[in-house]
This record gives structure tokens, C-alpha cells and sequence, in this order.
């Protein structure tokens, strides 16, 4: 079940009948509170949500979401208006797994709900990396540096877990959206470059660990023996 929360009543009839003519269960409301109602009857698998709402905007749904054990990584798609860097970032360090500026397609929303479907189903567990005072923990979903927890958003975890698993190689943009996103659209790039921006600013001073390869992509680097 996809829970759709947006407050225009065309954008949210088009939405709903597009998602469930392609066989994901979608159920939308209007306002934050039969939004939260409907929350109380049960959990859905992935939540679209507006940020410019009547009643409660949708940072503040996000970041309640986000604090409560039992949705704090329940996959969200922020759907908003505001389409500029900034706002993408904030809607990002609240937790958001992926932004989706109006107007869009249809055709690539639902490839995106599906992508962040896909990306969020459980997977084995992975070993653990240590690089200088850079911890992480995949199959607990933990991040430390020097020792001191990091929080990252959904995506940044799984964009340096693909770091980790490809250690010293060049990772293209495509190849992070594909790997991470689970798509490819022509001029999406900057999905890519935002999302390291924010991860190298919470990694501190081991943000270096994560290089930029002019022209190609990036790539994460560790000192020999790293593990």
C-alpha cells in the first residue's frame, strides 16, 4: 500500500489512478489529519508527500515520521513545487529518500516509487567497514565517526554503501542512480551531486575519503590497510 498525502485534487486523482492502473495500491488524502488517521489503521510501504499543505506542511509530517520508531525507515518521496538546490537539501537532511520537483511525469514518478520500492526491500547482511575513524555498520544501519553516530537519510546510507562495495573505483552518475536509485533519467546528475554534497558534510573530516574524478564521477579511496 502507497499512501499519497497532497492537497490539489487533480495532482492527487491522477497520481492515485496512475499508481494503481500500474498495480501499486495507492490510497491519497487531502489533509495531514485523515493522513494521520489513516496512519493509525495501518502502515504503508512507501509514503509520497507534498510539503506545501493545509493544516501541518509536509517537513513536519516527515520529520514525525522519522522520529517514531515504528516508520522511522519507512521509504518517503517528497512531491513539492519548490524544485531548488536548497530545498532538496533540507527536504534530504529530514530524512527524505528521494525528491520529485512539479511538475513531472508520470511515467517517471512511478519508475521512481518502484526504484525506492526495490532498494528498500531487506537484503542480506554485509560485512562491516572500517576506514580511518570511519565506521560502518550496513546490516544495522549504523555510521560512527570517531566513534560519534552519524545520521544519514535512507539514500546517503545506501550511496556509501555502494562506496564501500566498490572501494577505488570510479562510479559514474548514471551508475550511482542506477545502483542507488534504481533508474536512469537524462539530467537527474544533480539527484547525485546533492546527495554527496550532504554525505561528505556529515562525514566530516573523512569526507575526503569520498574523491571527485573530474569529468567521470567519484570514487571512495582508503589507505592500505584499510578494511
Amino acid at each position: 500500500m502507497i499512501y499519497l498525502l497532497e492537497d490539489d485534487n487533480s495532482i492527487r486523482e491522477l497520481v492515485t489512478y496512475s499508481l494503481n492502473n500500474s498495480g501499486l495500491e495507492t490510497r491519497g488524502f487531502e489533509k495531514p489529519s485523515d493522513f494521520w488517521r489513516g496512519m493509525e489503521q495501518e502502515q504503508p510501504d512507501l509514503v509520497l508527500l507534498d510539503i506545501m499543505l493545509p493544516e501541518e506542511d509536509g517537513l513536519s509530517i516527515l520529520k514525525k515520521l522519522r522520529s517514531n520508531p515504528p516508520t522511522r525507515k519507512l521509504p518517503i518521496l517528497m512531491l513539492t513545487a519548490k524544485g531548488s538546490e536548497y530545498d532538496k537539501v533540507i527536504g534530504l537532511d529530514c530524512g527524505a529518500d528521494d525528491y520529485v520537483p512539479k511538475p513531472f511525469g508520470m511515467m517517471e514518478l512511478i519508475a521512481r516509487v518502484k526504484a525506492l520500492l526495490r532498494r528498500t526491500e531487506r537484503k542480506d547482511p554485509q560485512p562491516e567497514h572500517t576506514i580511518r575513524g570511519l565506521y560502518v555498520c550496513p546490516a544495522k544501519h549504523i555510521v560512527t565517526v570517531d566513534g560519534e553516530p552519524v545520521s544519514l537519510t535512507l539514500k546517503e546510507f545506501e550511496m556509501l554503501c555502494v562506496f564501500l562495495e566498490n572501494r577505488n573505483v570510479v562510479l559514474t552518475r548514471d551508475q550511482l542512480l542506477n545502483k542507488v536509485w534504481g533508474y536512469a533519467f537524462d539530467g537527474e546528475s544533480r539527484t547525485v551531486d546533492v546527495h554527496i554534497r550532504s554525505l561528505r558534510q556529515k562525514l566530516g573530516e573523512y569526507a575526503d575519503v569520498i574523491e571527485t574524478v573530474r569529468g567521470i564521477g567519484y570514487k571512495l579511496s582508503e589507505p592500505e590497510g584499510a578494511r
